[in-house]
């Protein structure tokens, strides 16, 4: 059973475990060390300050129960690059209409995001090993450049040229041996003082760099993967499993891979191959197309919809719904009882 957690709730057990002696915070060579309360779990972030509101996290942990972590996030939001080595975590959005409201992070793979004002939930899994490189740039560091000659992505672009309020989670795929290269020299820095904060910042420069050169407006088709009849037979196992727990909580891309004996690779790009969507793009439209029969009865609020479907939260559903069929679930609702009239 995962703990939920805020900001705050964090904040508090923080403070009880460095007031019952355990050493939260530690200055390490030019940053400082963070360590998790041990009832949550071992190791934590370190964390460097660069310049200009360049910043390196390095997650190094290993959690002892699942943890489901809420966040606020501020309008004031930096540029995010995320690379990881190990680990996975399920992040759900709430009311963005130009965000999923469901995805995956997985080992072996990258992102970069910027999402001001924005709710997130953020679920880990226990027991798993967890390193994952972050980069956070304010998007004023970038305000030297010539942004408008580039040739970076219209999201991309809009953010670096001043547009604050644009968001954007886009996942850029495998982490490729250069990338790899350029993490573990991070992670491991032969310099100190002066030094380190030049070479690191020249790191973390080329690492954005191979991002911003990676994310085009038209990225090119994911290859095929040769799935033989067994893995078709799986794949539909996870479809029914799917649909089963439709109206429950949905079992992460990890635990649905092992319950039909996949690897969460292959099981998402099955997905795609198989049914045309993601695991999680599947489940959300078979739970919306279910939304819309059960609205044709007038009998139901929207809630005891959104709730029946397997959405804790009606504003999320009603986001989705408007978002995948281009009317409110309440105005479908009217529509359909005017039919059945």
């Amino acid at each position: 059973m995962a703990i939920t957690l805020t900001d705050m709730d964090f904040q508090a057990l923080t403070a009880q475990a460095e007031q019952q002696g355990e050493p939260m915070y530690l200055l390490t060579e030019g940053g400082t060390q963070y360590n998790l309360p041990k009832q949550l779990g071992e190791g934590g972030d370190r964390i460097i300050e660069l310049r200009h509101g360049l910043t390196i996290r390095i997650r190094d942990a290993k959690l002892r129960q699942p943890i489901r972590y809420v966040r606020e996030h501020a309008s004031s939001f930096p540029l995010t690059a995320k690379f990881y080595l190990s680990g996975m975590s399920r992040v759900q959005t709430l009311d963005a209409a130009d965000i999923d409201d469901d995805y995956q992070e997985i080992t072996g793979h990258h992102y970069l995001y910027h999402l001001p004002e924005q709710t997130e939930i953020e679920e880990w899994p226990a027991g798993t090993p967890i390193h994952v490189l972050m980069v956070f740039a304010d998007p004023s560091y970038f305000s030297p450049f010539n942004v408008t000659q580039s040739d970076l992505s219209k999201p991309l672009k809009k953010l670096l040229d001043g547009n604050g309020t644009q968001r954007f989670h886009q996942p850029l795929g495998q982490l490729s041996p250069p990338m790899r290269q350029l993490i573990q020299q991070i992670l491991h820095c032969p310099y100190t003082g002066l030094m380190q904060q030049l070479y690191l910042e020249s790191k973390v420069l080329e690492l954005l760099t191979s991002q911003f050169a990676v994310w085009t407006d038209e990225p090119p088709p994911e290859k095929s993967i040769w799935l033989c009849a067994q893995d078709i037979e799986q794949l539909h196992q996870a479809k029914d499993i799917l649909i089963q727990r439709a109206n429950q909580q949905s079992p992460s891309l990890m635990e649905l891979a092992r319950l039909v004996g996949l690897n969460d690779r292959k099981l998402n790009q099955g997905f795609r191959q198989l049914f045309g969507t993601t695991v999680f793009g599947y489940l959300k439209d078979y739970r919306l197309r279910q939304a819309q029969d059960l609205l044709c009865d007038s009998s139901l609020t929207i809630a005891g919809v959104a709730a029946a479907v397997g959405y804790k939260n009606p504003e999320a559903f009603s986001t989705a719904f408007r978002r995948k069929f281009a009317i409110s679930p309440k105005a479908y609702q009217l529509s359909r009882r005017g039919l059945g009239s």
